[in-house]
């Protein structure tokens, strides 16, 4: 697993992406936050904290994860070399979780810069408090979960074709789908009950809870199930494409 890892992560460096993706989502979310107006404006919206950030950081993650892991098994299928993989003294499971550990630590690598929002959000305060670190630990967690379970979903769509623009909107689709999918269909009812239940199955409302700064085990347990669900529907799909 690790010499897949290895394998993923020197391919995004030898090549455009990783920096396309990094540039991409520091520059999207420093335009958005800090120049462009509107209500995700940290100027504009008043209080001096990263909510903002973390309103916006799901949609642009929605976008750039899909392109990161549209070419994990879609290139290598157009290239046959995933036959090559195949015959590597190393199960499918290994091959999936490499793959999946190389793209999710691209991500944490365009994370990272963000934390100096922290600082400059300290330097923002009038009375020179510093942010509410229980939330702030909350979100970044929450954005880290969201970001395998959109990795995890990328992984499962890149295994059902060779074309990658193919598995990109696939990924979109089906990542858009999940973080807010349900919460659209719920507001098609007005019982309270159901709307709650509906909402509980999408991403959103797990990842909403914990950044409000509560670590709660039911949301934890959402996004791992998650993502051990769509890294074993990819699995599964490689080994029926095998037989």
């Amino acid at each position: 697993m690790l010499a897949i890892f290895k394998r993923e992560i020197f391919s995004f460096f030898t090549t455009p992406v990783a920096y396309l993706v990094i540039g991409l989502f520091l520059l999207l979310n420093g335009l958005f936050l800090w120049v462009f107006g509107g209500s995700y404006n940290i100027f504009e919206y008043g209080f001096a904290d990263l909510s903002p950030f973390f309103l916006l950081s799901p949609w642009v993650l929605l976008l750039l994860i899909p392109a990161i892991t549209m070419k994990s098994f879609a290139e290598e299928k157009k290239l046959g070399t995933l036959e090559l993989l195949y015959i590597k003294p190393i199960s499918l499971s290994q091959i999936v979780l490499g793959k999946f550990s190389g793209a999710l630590a691209l991500v944490i690598l365009a994370l990272l810069p963000t934390l100096l929002y922290v600082a400059a959000i300290s330097e923002l305060s009038i009375d020179g408090s510093s942010p509410d670190t229980g939330v702030l630990t909350g979100s970044y967690i929450g954005l880290l979960l969201l970001a395998a379970n959109y990795t995890a979903i990328g992984m499962f769509t890149s295994t059902l074709t060779e074309n990658q623009v193919v598995a990109f909107i696939l990924g979109l689709a089906l990542c858009f789908l999940a973080y807010y999918g349900f919460e659209g269909l719920a507001g098609l009812f007005s019982e309270g009950d159901s709307v709650l239940a509906i909402q509980q199955l999408g991403m959103q409302a797990h990842f909403d809870s914990m950044a409000r700064g509560v670590l709660d085990s039911r949301d934890l347990l959402y996004f791992l199930a998650a993502t051990f669900l769509f890294l074993s529907l990819a699995i599964v799909r490689l080994q029926n494409q095998r037989k």
